[in-house]
C-alpha cells in the first residue's frame, strides 16, 4: 500500500466524529479513501450522517499531523496492518458493519484456517473454569482451531496458554497500542503468543488501555470468530457484552453452566436460561454446532453458469462472491465499483435469476 493511501486511512481513523460505519460510508460514496480529503465539503455534506461537526473533525489539521507521526512509527517499526478492503483482512470481520477500517498486527497470524473460536470469561476464574477451559481446548486440538481471546487475566490468558501448549494458533486482541502492554505481568507471554499466532489491535501505538477501549475490543473478539465461548462470568461483565455483540452478528454463542450459588456462573446460567447462548458441556457441542464433523465435498459446478448470460456488472459481483463468499452490500459496492443505488437493483435482478440471495445484515451470497 502506498504511503499516501495509508496516511489517508489513518487520518480518517483519527477523526473523532467519524466512526467505522461512517468511515466506510464515506469511502463507498466517494469511491476512494484518498479522494475524501480532496472532495468539496458541500458534496460530503450530502452524505447521510456527515454534518458540520463531522466535517470539522475530518479536516482538522491536528489529525493530519497525528496521522503523519503514526505513519512514521509504522514504517520505522515495520508494523504490519490490514485494511478492510484488502484480502488479508479477517473475512469474518469483513461481514461486520462496525469492524475497524484498519487493524495493526504483530506475530505470525494466519487466517487461512476458518475454524476460529473466541474464548472469554471472568478475570476471577475458578479451578472449575480453568479445568473446563483446558479440557475443551485439548479436546478440539484434532480440528486445529484458532483460539482468540483478549490477553486479560483469568479465562483469557488461560485460553492463550493452553492453545500454546497444544501448538494451536492463538490471537490476542488488545485494547491498546503496541507500545503498551496490559496487564504488565503478561509481558512474559508476548514471545510465546507471537510464535504461535500474534496480536491484533485497532489502536495506535501510544493508545492507553482505557475502559472504553476494552468495550471496542470486544466487538473484534466477537466478530473475528465463528463462535464465542463464555467460560465463567458474573451477572455483569465484559464477557457478557462480547456475547451480546456475537449474537448481534448472528454468530454462535456457547456458555458453560455452573452451580446456581456460584457468583461467576450466574452470567453463563442467565445466558443459557434466556436462550442467548447454547449450553456447553463438551467439545462435541462445538463440533456439531459448527459442522466441523462434516467433511467438505468438492463443490459442483453451478449449472446456472452454463445457461444464464451475465452482463459486465453481474459478472463482477458473481466473481467477487464466488471468490470471497458472503459480502456486505457496501463492500460489494466498493470492490465492484458500482454505486449503491445501482447495485441494489442489480442484486435484485440476480436474485430473481436464482444467482444470489440476501442475508440478514445487508449480506449477500451466491445461491
Amino acid at each position: 500500500m502506498k504511503d499516501e493511501k495509508l496516511l489517508a486511512i489513518l487520518r480518517l481513523q483519527k477523526s473523532k466524529a467519524i466512526g467505522d460505519i461512517l468511515a466506510k460510508k464515506l469511502i463507498v460514496n466517494v469511491g476512494d479513501v484518498e479522494q475524501i480529503f480532496k472532495e468539496k465539503s458541500a458534496i460530503l455534506q450530502n452524505i447521510n450522517g456527515i454534518g458540520n461537526h463531522g466535517l470539522k473533525h475530518l479536516f482538522d489539521e491536528k489529525n493530519l499531523k497525528a496521522a503523519e507521526q503514526e505513519l512514521n512509527y509504522i514504517k520505522n517499526n515495520n508494523i504490519k496492518y490490514s485494511y478492510f478492503l484488502e484480502d488479508d483482512y479477517p473475512i469474518n470481520l469483513q461481514n461486520c458493519i462496525d469492524s475497524p477500517i484498519l487493524m495493526f498486527k504483530d506475530g505470525n497470524i494466519n487466517f487461512k484456517n476458518d475454524k476460529i473460536i473466541s474464548i472469554v470469561g471472568t478475570r476471577n476464574m475458578s479451578s472449575y473454569g480453568r479445568d473446563f477451559c483446558t479440557k475443551i481446548i485439548e479436546d478440539l486440538v484434532q480440528y486445529n482451531p484458532i483460539i482468540v481471546s483478549g490477553f486479560a487475566y483469568g479465562v483469557d490468558i488461560c485460553a492463550h496458554k493452553v492453545a500454546i501448549k497444544n501448538n494451536l494458533q492463538t490471537i490476542a486482541v488488545l485494547a491498546h497500542g503496541f507500545e503498551q502492554i496490559y496487564p504488565k505481568v503478561h509481558k512474559k507471554y508476548i514471545n510465546q503468543v507471537n510464535e504461535n499466532g500474534g496480536f491484533l489491535t485497532e489502536f495506535w501505538s501510544e493508545e492507553q488501555p482505557l475502559r472504553e477501549n476494552f468495550l471496542k475490543r470486544n466487538r473484534i473478539v466477537a466478530g473475528i470468530s465463528k463462535a464465542t465461548i463464555i467460560i465463567e462470568s458474573a451477572e455483569k461483565g465484559g464477557s457478557l457484552v462480547t456475547a451480546d455483540i456475537a449474537n448481534s452478528y448472528n454468530r454462535d454463542v456457547f456458555a458453560v453452566p455452573g452451580r446456581t450459588t456460584d457468583i461467576y456462573s450466574k452470567g453463563c446460567n442467565n445466558l443459557i436460561k434466556n436462550n442467548r447462548a447454547t449450553l456447553l458441556t463438551s467439545s462435541e457441542d462445538i463440533v456439531k454446532m459448527l459442522n466441523w464433523d462434516i467433511k467438505e465435498s468438492p463443490k459442483k459446478a453451478i449449472q446456472k453458469q452454463l445457461f444464464i448470460d451475465l452482463n459486465e456488472s453481474e459478472q463482477k459481483i458473481y466473481d467477487l462472491l464466488s471468490e470471497k463468499g458472503q459480502q456486505l452490500l457496501d463492500v460489494i459496492s466498493l470492490e465492484c465499483n458500482i454505486p449503491i443505488y445501482q447495485l441494489s437493483s442489480i442484486l435484485l435482478q440476480m436474485e430473481m435469476k436464482g444467482i444470489t440471495k440476501p442475508l440478514p445484515g445487508k449480506l449477500f451470497e451466491l445461491m
